[in-house]
């Protein structure tokens, strides 16, 4: 199973964005966006929100849980 932060990537990758456009959507800096993609700094509420409205996906999907049956 794949991390959030390698789904982010994944999603920002696969539509030829850069890290520094994603922090602008998230008012924040490139540095600390890096940071969310490596997992080192876990991502707030408020963005993962952010990011699953702009890519059109759900949380669900971006943490990688599985639907109960």
């Amino acid at each position: 199973m794949k991390e959030y932060w390698e789904i982010l990537r994944e999603l920002r990758e696969d539509r030829d964005l850069k890290q520094s456009t994603i922090a602008a959507l998230l008012h924040t800096t490139q540095q600390v966006y890096s940071r969310y993609e490596k997992g080192i700094n876990e991502m707030p509420i408020r963005h993962l929100k952010t990011l699953c409205q702009y890519y059109g996906v759900s949380a669900d999907y971006v943490l990688g849980l599985k639907k109960s049956n």
